[in-house]
């Protein structure tokens, strides 16, 4: 055997499985019985099968992952140690998805960070959204028109984000459509039962052939400051919206970020967070993101 095999079962940090035991009297396979060998007569063990005691397992995200190869110099007599050190499993094309209420600023956020690491961005379809003014107006007819469309545009581009060769930042995810809005609206009437079933079994079947992002990150803000943001921004569709639904999709938001466990979460309170000004505070975000990935 190598050394730098050796070496590596010595440190634990093998995916071998089984090594042979010597001296039992197990027989062999009926293929090489004819020809008996030491390796098949012996009887396997388990070993390594669980990495439990690799310094991979100790350490989260381990950064370093350390082989040793030894090489006897017959002229020399001297041992040479050569050390090759190989990056975690942490992804070159991370996935980000930024999750958050009606004017938290997710846009302005996913801009940012954009351009400041070289992603792509993907962005929430708001602009050639044809039913949003609709649904605003009247949410009880919209509303299931309303999902189907976004959950449709939402999974074209996670489509394409999983297909990147760089990294990218999504403006709003695919789960938030029925974790929050979907599932807001059909505890508020506005959604029938039939409906809210129709749409949770659509939304299992195609998120069952998505990637999971890296990382969602949560911006968080009061109601009273989404109102102001809204306000400020001056969307017209966005004038109607009622204080009480934007109140209840931040209660939905918090319960869900609570419970998620697929993919690590990192919550930013924005209320006294202007990404424009704050640079400062903005960087240490970045930092803290680049962090988790």
């Amino acid at each position: 055997m190598p050394h730098s095999s050796m070496t590596a079962m010595a440190l634990g940090c093998t995916r071998l499985g089984w090594v042979p035991q010597l001296n039992t009297s197990k027989r062999s396979p009926a293929i090489s019985r004819s020809n008996p060998s030491a390796i098949w007569e012996r009887q396997l063990f388990p070993v390594q099968t669980k990495r439990t005691f690799c310094f991979l397992d100790m350490v989260k995200n381990a950064v370093i992952i350390l082989y040793s190869a030894i090489i006897h110099s017959k002229k020399s007599g001297m041992v040479f140690v050569f050390l090759f050190m190989e990056k975690s499993g942490k992804s070159s094309h991370p996935f980000i998805g930024l999750a958050g209420n009606i004017g938290v600023g997710k846009t302005t956020f996913t801009t940012q960070m954009a351009e400041r690491q070289g992603w792509t961005p993907f962005y929430e379809s708001v602009s050639d959204n044809p039913y949003l003014n609709d649904f605003y107006g009247n949410m009880k007819r919209w509303s299931f028109n309303l999902q189907i469309y976004f959950l449709h545009k939402r999974f074209e581009s996670h489509l394409q984000m999983s297909k990147s060769n760089s990294g990218v930042i999504q403006d709003r995810t695919i789960y938030e459509d029925v974790e929050i809005f979907a599932k807001n609206l059909h505890e508020m009437g506005n959604l029938s039962d039939r409906d809210w079933e129709n749409y949770c079994g659509l939304f299992a079947a195609m998120t069952s052939f998505l990637k999971k992002p890296d990382l969602i990150v949560y911006l968080r803000a009061s109601t009273d400051t989404l109102l102001s943001r809204i306000q400020s921004r001056g969307r017209g569709y966005e004038d109607s919206i009622d204080p009480e639904y934007l109140h209840s999709l931040n209660i939905s938001y918090d319960k869900w970020i609570s419970t998620v466990t697929e993919y690590p979460v990192l919550t930013v309170e924005t209320d006294g967070f202007n990404i424009f000004e704050d640079q400062g505070q903005f960087s240490d975000i970045e930092k803290q993101i680049l962090e988790k990935i």
